[in-house]
């Protein structure tokens, strides 16, 4: 009789160990967003996904927010502007050297609706790509007419000839400040910045806040810092706990209560020529960005704290 108590014990104590627990709250988190639909927003988003440093998560951060979105329904448009292409091998659009890319388009005046590819992901996500010929672009610019406006320019005349808009356009950019950047900055009205969490996290950060502000001043009004979000997190350093916190005691109102964790199945997925939505729709990192994607949905734009000073002030 000892015995079977035994057993019936060990049975029961089985359902509460870390790996019982890490299985019920996918669950959970899975139920959460399964259970909700995201809203739309009234007119575009365009969004640069910025920032100087490399190795943060930027192109991994446009590729993975951006299926998230079209997964929930909405129509999504990436433009590469990195000459490494990572976005558009991810999303799995042909970018050899004789494809028409965005090149064409910031360079040679072609219309931007001739280079965009439909990607294979989901129904509703886009792609311009980007190839060999964009790493010599930003001499190429320096002697053009308007050349920090020439990507907005198309952009916008694009938009105004589709029927069904576009929800969300993200722009991802090369770790750079050069003349592509600043071409982002002006097309965008919307900056977010991907931020580590490991040492140096902010540093260099100032400079591009404050290049973000030039562009505002000078060329792009309606642009802001709307969105930060933490990226790499491993909740089992200190280090990354404490990077977190300055991020939030910075930015209160930009950042994101989601963290993007360090996860194996984000790294490997553009290897497959997908984004971690589809490449593992239940690993950490893909429910991360499902729902960094529907907090960005859900917060819409904020106004701009000179706005929002304003109107206190009324």
């Amino acid at each position: 009789m000892a015995s079977r108590r035994t057993t019936i014990t060990d049975t029961s104590s089985s359902f509460d160990t870390p790996l019982a627990h890490e299985l019920a709250e996918i669950r959970r988190r899975k139920q959460a967003l399964a259970s909700s639909s995201l809203p739309l927003p009234s007119k575009t988003r365009i969004i640069t996904v910025s920032n100087q440093k490399g190795g943060v998560g930027k192109t991994t951060t446009t590729v993975n927010l951006a299926a998230a979105l079209a997964r929930s329904g909405a129509k999504v448009l990436v433009i590469d502007l990195d000459p490494q292409g990572n976005a558009s091998t991810a999303l799995s659009v042909e970018h050899r050297a004789d494809v028409q890319s965005v090149y064409d388009v910031i360079v040679s005046d072609e219309e931007l609706g001739d280079v965009v590819q439909k990607s294979p992901e989901f129904d509703r996500l886009y792609c311009v790509p980007a190839n060999i010929h964009l790493a010599g672009a930003e001499i190429e610019l320096v002697s053009l007419v308007a050349r920090e406006q020439r990507l907005g320019r198309a952009l916008r005349r694009y938009l105004d000839s589709l029927d069904e808009p576009f929800h969300y356009v993200f722009i991802d950019c090369p770790p750079s400040l050069g003349l592509l950047t600043i071409n982002a900055f002006v097309a965008a009205t919307e900056v977010l910045i991907p931020i580590q969490c490991e040492y140096y996290a902010l540093e260099g950060l100032s400079q591009l806040l404050q290049n973000i502000q030039l562009i505002e001043r000078h060329l792009n009004p309606d642009l802001q810092v709307s969105t930060i979000l933490l990226t790499m997190y491993d909740s089992r350093t200190n280090l990354a706990n404490q990077v977190a916190q300055d991020v939030r005691d910075h930015f209160p109102r930009e950042t994101l209560d989601t963290i993007i964790p360090r996860s194996v199945r984000v790294s490997e997925a553009p290897s497959y020529g997908q984004s971690v939505i589809s490449y593992d729709p239940n690993s950490s990192g893909s429910l991360s960005y499902l729902e960094a994607a529907a907090e960005m949905a859900r917060r819409g734009v904020m106004p701009k704290k000179s706005e929002s000073t304003n109107g206190e002030g009324e």
